[in-house]
């Protein structure tokens, strides 16, 4: 930012030449950071210069010819309440400027000019300028962080979290509980796209994506859209929508294709009733999506309600999948490839046709992929290409082979050895990431990730070399900030809670208590005791 707009800009306004020479040359505007941006002989010339120069401080003479200063201040301050105005009054005219601070001036002086009081005065006025620039900041940032909160919590109970509920409660009549279903965008063949991006081209790709999609939205009744995962969007649609779904759907596509040329697909769920079915609607509409894998198109898919078409005796090894989540919790490949190799002869022993086979494969290397993320296991490893990949294999044998190979790679990857200066380094690191992120909704799998750790490793290490667990630590780094911002501004308790990391202002004072002992108010006034 160039110094100039550094500076608070001020306007001139008398009727003596020889008083608008004094302040200009008597006021160390530079010291003051404040610029002269204009002088006027009357109320009227002002009107026009306020337009033109848009300034921070009007300094008047209360009495002038054509439009006096009380007049000039009731004609621009309704339009700009944020105006200090400073009068300057002649002896016999204390009545006038009486009225003026009434009417919402900042402060008078009168005549002859005291230099040092003026001095004195604009201290004050940058002071209040300041703490307004503060406020209008903070509450930029509270909309921002509003926002992000907003999609955050989206993500957090479509993923099965529904620790957001707790304290979001300003949602719990929101449009979602009406009737809705959802619909997940994903880009086709996002691996090999990602693989020809440079990371300043993915980031504009995806954001040329998120607008296109928000637009297409507003203009097509969606309740809410939001990202999900990479390459991924979710869209919740009023289950009253006189389009079909899978016309909505291609709808979608063909937008998307026409303005981006980059080809997607749809999968599309059931209708469901409240926030809290997110969790169950998206294993549906994502499910649906995965038939574009084995159907050999990309397009729109939809959840039929059916579990496998034509075969509705086959039952979903559910104990299997169990045991197989147990087994990468544990970084065991053995038992993992065991397991395997009982899917197989659960699959042989019914006879499944290879259709049916693939597509309880494709379920339960969905699940397991997303265990893998979770626990950081998955880097540079694409979901889409390794079910295209099962989806060119012929045979049940190539498939479970393929399987054990992929997912045993990353076990062995997660059972590596780390050196122990390295660990401490990037332990190092993730402090330092949490000190500079405290007031986002950071989560245990981003920071692990960041490490370049397991989940379970990361937490470990995190306790033994800092003595915090991860939440305690981000606990820690939001209090230091609050009280910071309690002892060395006025903000208001509920204008630090989002800055702070916390979107409810009434969980925030009670965190800081059990925290500090205090509540943010007994704080702010103990220590304001104490600079007195």
């Amino acid at each position: 930012m160039d110094e100039i707009e550094d500076k608070y800009k001020v306007l001139l306004v008398d009727d003596e030449p020889i008083i608008l020479r004094s302040l200009k040359v008597a006021i160390p505007w530079d010291d003051l950071q404040m610029e002269i941006v204009g002088e006027a002989r009357n109320g009227e010339l002002a009107l026009r210069l306020i337009e033109e120069t848009t300034p921070h401080i009007i300094i008047s003479d209360i009495r002038m010819p054509v439009i006096d200063g009380i007049t000039l201040m009731k004609e621009v301050l309704p339009k700009n309440p944020k105006l200090v105005f400073i009068f300057i009054s002649g002896y016999g005219e204390f009545e006038y400027a009486r009225e003026a601070l009434r009417q919402g001036a900042f402060d008078y002086l009168l005549k002859p000019i005291d230099h040092d009081e003026l001095v004195a005065m604009l201290h004050r006025a940058k002071t209040r300028l300041d703490e307004q620039k503060e406020n209008d900041q903070m509450m930029h940032s509270v909309q921002m962080l509003s926002m992000l909160a907003r999609e955050r919590m989206f993500a957090e109970i479509t993923l099965g979290n529904a620790r957001p509920l707790e304290h979001l409660k300003w949602l719990e009549n929101s449009e979602l509980e009406s009737g809705y279903f959802m619909a997940v965008v994903q880009l086709d063949d996002y691996s090999v796209l990602t693989g020809q991006w440079s990371e300043e081209e993915k980031r504009l790709w995806l954001f040329a994506i998120r607008n296109i999609v928000e637009e297409w939205s507003l203009e097509h009744g969606v309740l809410t859209v939001f990202p999900f995962h990479n390459g991924e969007w979710i869209l919740l649609f009023p289950g009253s929508l006189s389009m079909s779904r899978r016309e909505l759907g291609e709808h979608l596509i063909t937008g998307i294709k026409r303005y981006s040329k980059l080809s997607c697909s749809v999968g599309i769920s059931r209708c469901t009733q409240g926030i809290d079915q997110l969790s169950a609607v998206y294993p549906l509409a994502a499910k649906a999506l995965y038939q574009r894998f084995y159907s050999g198109h990309a397009g729109v898919f939809i959840d039929e309600e059916t579990s496998f078409a034509g075969n509705t005796e086959v039952k979903y090894p559910k104990e299997l999948e169990t045991s197989l989540i147990v087994s990468i919790r544990s970084l065991n490949r053995n038992q993992m490839s065991s397991l395997f190799d009982e899917m197989a002869l659960y699959i042989e022993a019914q006879a499944i046709p290879k259709e049916i086979a693939e597509r309880l494969l494709v379920e339960l290397v969905v699940v397991l992929y997303r265990h893998f993320e979770h626990l950081n296991l998955n880097s540079d490893w694409s979901l889409h290409g390794l079910l295209s990949k099962l989806h060119h294999l012929g045979t049940l044998s190539e498939m479970m082979s393929a399987l054990k190979e992929e997912f045993g790679e990353r076990l062995d990857q997660g059972s590596k050895p780390v050196n122990r200066e390295d660990t401490r380094s990037s332990i190092e690191k993730t402090k330092r990431y949490i000190e500079s992120n405290y007031h986002k909704d950071l989560n245990i799998e981003e920071v692990s990730e960041l490490a370049d750790l397991s989940v379970s490793h990361f937490c470990t290490l995190f306790k033994q070399i800092t003595g915090y667990t991860f939440l305690e630590y981000v606990t820690h780094c939001r209090m230091e900030k609050a009280k910071y911002i309690l002892q060395s501004s006025n903000v208001k308790v509920y204008q630090i809670a989002p800055l702070v990391g916390y979107q409810d202002p009434r969980y925030f004072t009670q965190v800081f208590k059990k925290a500090s002992g205090q509540t943010p108010t007994e704080y702010r006034e103990e220590h304001a005791r104490q600079v007195n």
